[in-house]
This record gives C-alpha cells, structure tokens and sequence, in this order.
C-alpha cells in the first residue's frame, strides 16, 4: 500500500438556524450523487467530537465514509508507477511556449530544448492561465494562496474532520483534523483572498485561525505548532475546473482550475482526458460543464 486511507471523516457543525437550513438543503443534492451523508443531532456531534463547544450547537453535516491520504505518498506512488511504464520525467524544466503548425501543436519549447508532440494537457495548476497564454488563449484561473499548520503528536482525542463554514471579518470557512500520527492539520480561507503566487508564510495567519479553532474546540489551547506552510488554490470564477480541448490549437488540451479539489478530482477526470485524447472519447455532460467556453457566472454552492 502506497498511502493511507480512512478517517478522519469530516464534519460541519452548525450555531446558526441559516447555516443548518443551508448544509440540509444540500443533502438531496449530495444524496442523489450516491453520497452517504446526513444531518446528525447535536449529542451526536457531541459524542463524535468530546469537547466541541455545546453552547448553541444545532447538529451538523456529517459523511462517514470520506478519508484521507498523504498527497506526498500518493504523487510518489504514482512516478513509481509511471516510470515502470517507460513515461520520462523532466524535473527543472521551464516551459517557454508551443511550436504551432497550421493550426495544430507540434512541439513544446523548453529552456533545455524542443520536444516534438502532437498533443499537449495544459496541467500546470496555478500557472494554468500562463501556459495557455502561450497559445493565445486567455482562460480565468488566478492563484489564491492558501495557509495551513501542523501541531505536535498526541493521542488522538478526535476523530471528524471539523470544517467550520461561519465566516467571520478576517476568514471564510476553516478546517482541522487530526491525522494518524496524532498531529493536528489545519487551513483556514482569509477574507479577502490572497491573490497571487507568493508562498511565504505570514504573520497574520496563526492570529487570524487559533482563536477560531479555540472557540469551537477549546481542548486545541495546550497544543503546540510545529510549522506553518503556505500553498496556491488554483481557482475559476464559478469554483469549477476547466476541462476540455482549445478550439484554436488543435492537439492542446486544458487541464486546470481545480479550485484546491485536485487531489479528489485529478484521478477520474484523468481518465476521462485519457480516453479524449487516445480514443476520441468524451463524455458530454461532464465536458460540457468544464468547458473553458462556458458561461463562468455560476458560484459554488458550498465554499
């Protein structure tokens, strides 16, 4: 086995009657995907999660069946695998642009050299709207950057990952969790967002998400942190990927925008762009909905 899979399964407790109308007006939709989830009481969320803070909890959204797993296993298993099958890797190589022949990609230019293709998966996350500039074509991914901290190891006390979708002055949603060698995982969406390719960590950033994670779950105050990092969301206007062929360059196909679900999304709709490009198979509705064509003025129904 490659990485972990299980727990923690997340967990949207509520304070507030609109927060709880809205994560259960979402279960029908959820449910007719195939999903397991449901509303839990608040002696549940209680007992899923001891030392939650009880005053003016309503319930929550609750899916026992979601998981996690280490990205930095499962990238490693994934060259392992590939390399096995003959792909060649080039790490610390620029794209600088595409040879265009008639209309059709032929090359892809590099500062160590051209590489003759006959087609191109633009994939390059936060810098997906640079790369498809290269061929003209001006698609609306933009950077959002994004910080998370570990704490120390302790005995696990919880097990839910517990998203907090209350927005507040400074911050959207927040997150956390425990994982499996006991140390506690956390992110938080700032208000406004943090445009841009800037990694650095910040100053701001464990002011702005311990006192909310102290008043949902005053039990975290004795922890320890560890280290702080900071990384690129790379996000679309409606908070959906762009996924489909350009119209103008034939051979170049579009693969960004995953909006932070990369991770979840990147596996099948890889398989979906595999049978597109080899097979000449496309699943409509879904390519469709990802075009980097459509109509952009959507939004998220759960941020």
């Amino acid at each position: 086995m490659f990485f972990f899979w299980g727990g923690p399964f997340f967990l949207l407790p509520a304070y507030s009657e609109d927060i709880a109308r809205g994560l259960k007006d979402l279960l029908p939709i959820q449910k007719g995907f195939g999903l397991n989830i449901g509303w839990i009481s608040s002696s549940e969320v209680r007992e899923r999660c001891p030392g939650i803070r009880e005053d003016g909890l309503l319930g929550g959204m609750f899916s026992p069946e979601d998981g996690h797993l280490s990205s930095l296993k499962l990238t490693g298993a994934f060259h392992r695998l590939a390399m096995a099958r003959g792909v060649e890797f080039l790490f610390k190589t620029a794209v600088v642009g595409f040879e265009i022949d008639k209309g059709k990609i032929t090359a892809v230019l590099t500062d160590q050299g051209k590489i003759g293709c006959s087609h191109v998966v633009n994939a390059a996350g936060a810098y997906g709207k640079d790369v498809s500039l290269m061929v003209g074509t001006d698609l609306p991914v933009y950077p959002d950057s994004h910080e998370a901290g570990v704490t120390e190891p302790v005995q696990r006390f919880f097990l839910p990952m517990l998203v907090d979708i209350a927005p507040d002055e400074q911050s959207d949603n927040y997150y956390f969790y425990q994982n499996a060698e006991g140390q506690i995982v956390f992110c938080i969406t700032p208000r406004p967002q943090r445009l841009g390719t800037d990694r650095r960590s910040t100053s701001e950033f464990l002011p702005m998400v311990i006192p909310r994670m102290l008043n949902l779950y005053p039990r975290l105050r004795n922890l320890k942190v560890r280290r702080v990092w900071r990384g690129l969301y790379p996000m679309t206007p409606d908070g959906k990927p762009i996924v489909g062929f350009d119209r103008e360059v034939q051979g170049f196909f579009h693969a960004i925008g995953m909006c932070g679900q990369g991770l979840m999304l990147g596996p099948g709709l890889a398989d979906m762009i595999a049978l597109a490009i080899a097979e000449g198979q496309e699943d409509e509705e879904v390519f469709a909905d990802l075009s980097p064509y459509r109509d952009f003025s959507g939004e998220e129904l759960l941020k």
